[in-house]
């Protein structure tokens, strides 16, 4: 794996080529909001490494994706959701075609608010 491919759509969001709502970024982290959300609140959580998806983390991916669980409900809350345990929000991680995957670079939905929801 490469740490960027720049033909990867959500590569050239994080380097700033293609225009986001910006959630969060750290030197491993990259959240943007969904531009089309299936919930109120729907952003998603990106690694900056360039991991096509959940099918090709390593071992040594843990710590990012730790990072990444740990993150989740932060921003989760700072983007409006409302708190455990009568609010909360879901994760969901998209693998493969088959899986729903449309962007293959691994991420992380985050959403949340008042249900139903549209989708999810």
């Amino acid at each position: 794996m490469h740490d960027h491919d720049p033909n990867c759509l959500f590569c050239r969001i994080i380097k700033g080529e293609i225009p986001s709502r910006k959630v969060y970024e750290d030197d491993e982290v990259f959240a943007f909001h969904d531009i089309h959300p299936g919930a109120p609140i729907h952003f998603l959580m990106v690694p900056k490494k360039h991991i096509p998806s959940m099918a090709q983390v390593q071992a040594d991916d843990a710590a990012l994706l730790g990072r990444m669980m740990v993150l989740a409900p932060r921003l989760a809350a700072e983007q409006g959701c409302n708190p455990y345990p009568d609010g909360g929000f879901r994760l969901v991680v998209n693998t493969g075609t088959e899986g729903g995957q449309e962007v293959h670079h691994l991420h992380i939905h985050v959403m949340g608010g008042p249900r139903p929801w549209l989708k999810g």
